[in-house]
């Protein structure tokens, strides 16, 4: 697994770092340099490049690019700086002191290191920081990041104003998670993170943020049967959305479970009964079944809401809650939440989780991770917040999501996890483990659709073609 944080827990381990461990701050921006030099000295090789120029702010992202400028010349490479102008922090004048090389008047040159800002970014970009960030940008240069590109929100992800598209950003001692956030994701390019001894004992792998990791499966006992890995009832579907209910079943089919149940009205069952016989058809919600997930293209009712709020009260399996059952929940209470027996996973997207919160998407975009954090505690639900990463919180644990491809973004993609999702929930996995299995293995076969046939071209169809290919991959490396 691997470790996100966000700035404040980055200053935090910074400050326990050079307090407490008695590691400088000087020491530790010496180190960040020459990382950031040790991975600039990668890319010239690799493009067979000996010219590069550094653009270094007043704080101590920009100490850090006058210690790098320093280490590259040293090491024979033809460096130049472009020192963005005015107040400089203590660090950031001792090492531009220090820096004896040459000076760049305007911006140019084939690699561009960009150490304007850091983490600490809390106000939107104007001025002659725009002006030089535009000019970055515009260079045509292959562009390396100090720690975060300048201008991106270290915690949401969000442009502030304005942010430099970086190729490569190379993550001083731990992830950020404005890296894997929103924009964050199409603005860092390649991400490598280097260890400087920065830590903190407070963020252990069992309370801190993860990502880029693979869900795990359980390796299948020869010795079972359909009765061995549960069963999933998927209440989806009316004659007005009759395509969501075929994309759950679909899901749920490629998730290992053993049997699935479809609650569906009565047309849509025996159109369906001769595509996919291996499922069992009625009306009603099977209480009995080990999972259990409802509101997939059903519409927004009174009836659906008293559907749910009868199987949270009388049902002691675990809950899928998704797309019109979230809206229903937003439009005539959330609060039956709260009284349940059963565990609960509820999958929304941006907007939906807006409406079940009452806040704009704009709010729930600066602060995701946190939001997430809250509802999940306040309700006792686990969360998956669906965006171009998907942030899955139980109110203790939260995994980061980043595998998928744009391919994901079209009508169809929530049902198909959804489906999955309940099927790993009926074979026995926990709310969190299953959404993170879910999430993972749905983003894998995006990418490899992705791949095979572009973002713009790839389908539901294509995406449920290749999740075979993702599930045997995560089971591989069991």
């Amino acid at each position: 697994m691997e470790r996100v944080l966000t700035s404040d827990e980055m200053r935090e381990a910074d400050s326990y770092t050079i307090n407490v461990l008695k590691i400088s701050s000087e020491t530790l921006m010496n180190r960040a340099g020459v990382a950031l030099a040790d991975e600039v000295e990668t890319t010239l090789n690799s493009l067979n490049l000996k010219s590069v120029s550094v653009v270094c702010g007043t704080g101590n992202n920009g100490g850090d690019g006058y210690v790098c400028a320093t280490e590259l010349k040293n090491r024979g490479f033809d460096v130049k700086v472009y020192a963005v102008e005015g107040n400089l922090t203590t660090d950031c004048k001792r090492e531009k002191d220090r820096y004896k090389g040459v000076y760049l008047r305007h911006i140019t040159g084939a690699i561009v290191v960009d150490c304007i800002f850091g983490t600490g970014l809390s106000r939107s970009v104007e001025g002659v920081f725009a002006e030089v960030i535009n000019k970055i940008n515009s260079c045509g240069a292959y562009v390396i990041s100090a720690d975060i590109p300048s201008g991106l929100n270290s915690d949401s992800g969000l442009i502030m104003g304005v942010c430099v598209n970086a190729d490569k950003t190379v993550a001083i001692g731990e992830l950020k998670t404005g890296m894997l956030l929103n924009d964050g994701l199409d603005r860092c390019g390649e991400i490598v993170k280097k260890d400087i001894g920065i830590t903190c004992p407070k963020y252990n792998y069992a309370s801190t943020n993860f990502s880029l990791n693979e869900a795990l499966f359980e390796k299948r006992k020869r010795n079972s049967n359909k009765g061995t890995y549960g069963a999933a009832c998927i209440v989806a579907g009316c004659e007005k959305y009759p395509g969501a209910a075929v994309l759950s079943v679909q899901g749920a089919l490629r998730s290992g479970c053993g049997y699935i149940k479809l609650a569906t009205c009565e047309k849509l069952k025996y159109a369906m009964a001769v595509k996919y016989p291996q499922v069992i058809y009625s009306e009603d919600c099977d209480l009995n079944s080990q999972a259990i997930a409802i509101g997939m293209g059903c519409g927004v009712s009174k009836e659906l809401y008293q559907r749910i709020k009868y199987i949270l009260e009388n049902y002691t399996g675990k809950l899928l809650i998704d797309a019109d059952g979230l809206n229903t929940l937003a439009k005539y209470g959330v609060e039956i939440l709260k009284n349940k027996k059963c565990e609960v996973l509820i999958t929304p997207h941006i907007k939906e989780f807006a409406r079940l919160t009452k806040c704009s998407v704009q709010d729930v975009q600066n602060s995701s991770i946190e939001s997430a954090k809250r509802f999940a505690a306040e309700y006792k639900v686990c969360i998956v917040l669906k965006s171009c990463s998907s942030v899955i919180c139980d109110g203790y644990k939260t995994f980061i999501n980043v595998k998928g491809s744009s391919a994901l973004a079209k009508g169809g993609s929530g049902d198909m996890l959804s489906g999955f999702i309940c099927g790993s929930l009926a074979r026995g996995l926990g709310v969190y483990d299953a959404a993170v299995c879910g999430v993972t293995a749905l983003g894998l076969a995006a990418e490899i659709s992705s791949k095979e046939k572009s973002d713009y071209c790839a389908t539901s169809a294509d995406i449920l073609k290749n999740l075979h290919f993702s599930v045997k991959y995560l089971t591989d490396k069991n």
